[in-house]
């Protein structure tokens, strides 16, 4: 019978672990220690190498549980011995690595900004593994890479994984069912549109520049040629011909990277658009038809 795997690869170049999921395998565990695998280190990009560990999954089941069956023990707090209530989730736990942005503010870390990716989820939030210093508590921004959907969380769970990394449980304010679905609300269009984006940069001084869009939905865009900004939060306004609008900046392609000086951008007022142009409404999952890319 075939059997789903997590198996922990180690970028040889960092030595940062990352999980990757093998579902429906035929292959034993042992099989699959011996094997190389392609992985996608956070730093360094493409990798392969064999596993430094293998974990044998449940295969993920949604179905609720019914009224027959027993209700689970108190949990019994480890360091004074009561008992203590058990918390239901509002859903189970799935392994699952989906692209995800961390950046906010801090006490202990100040402004920061984290391309990271899931190692679980659930509709009421996500672990995953952060190199910047967080407490339990703190509240930052979790950044949904495709679909781009953003949502304020809280730090509900810290585990020490190693020297430079931790494990963070990141929790919604209240559960979001379809939060981790595959596609996009709204499909995005492929669309070279000249505007004009004006905000402050990290030094507080007000800029004004031309910059192209690459992509739009009616929720938001992304941008090229914009270097003023380097992290997440600002708000921004946007200029196509005489309309405008606020956007806030919710990703910045990272430096070196093909993405360098683009930014992801998710509009403030909803009512307004000021693209005008015809959007690609299809299946979110189908690319953009080629002729709407005309400017």
């Amino acid at each position: 019978m075939p059997g789903n795997y997590a198996i922990r690869l180690r970028c040889p170049v960092c030595e940062t672990d990352s999980w990757v999921t093998l579902p429906e395998r035929t292959e034993s565990a042992g099989e699959i220690r011996q094997l190389t695998w392609d992985f996608k280190c956070r730093l360094h990009g493409a990798q392969r190498g064999a596993p430094k560990e293998v974990i044998e999954m449940e295969p993920v089941q949604e179905e609720r549980p019914s009224r027959s069956q027993k209700t689970a023990p108190p949990a019994i707090n480890v360091i004074s011995g009561t008992a203590t209530k058990r918390i239901p989730r509002s859903s189970e736990r799935v392994s699952m690595r989906v692209p995800v942005v961390i950046y906010g503010f801090t006490q202990k870390s100040g402004a920061f900004h984290e391309d990271t990716e899931t190692l679980t989820v659930n509709s009421s939030g996500a672990l995953v593994m952060l190199k910047t210093k967080l407490e339990v508590g703190d509240s930052v921004f979790l950044m949904h890479k495709s679909s781009r959907m953003e949502q304020e969380v809280r730090v509900a769970y810290l585990d020490s994984y190693s020297e430079r990394e931790t494990k963070v449980g990141l929790a919604f304010k209240r559960p979001i069912s379809d939060f981790w679905r595959k596609s996009r609300r709204h499909p995005r269009t492929s669309k070279t549109l000249r505007v004009v984006v004006s905000g402050t940069d990290a030094n507080g001084h007000r800029f004004k520049q031309t910059a192209y869009t690459i992509d739009l939905s009616r929720e938001g865009a992304r941008l090229d040629g914009i270097g003023f900004l380097t992290s997440p939060g600002q708000t921004i306004e946007v200029r196509r011909l005489w309309r405008k609008k606020n956007f806030r900046v919710v990703w910045i392609g990272q430096i070196g990277s093909n993405e360098n000086n683009q930014v992801g951008i998710f509009g403030l007022q909803s009512e307004k658009d000021i693209w005008h142009v015809p959007l690609n409404e299809g299946d979110p999952g189908k690319p953009p038809n080629p002729k709407s890319s005309k400017k």
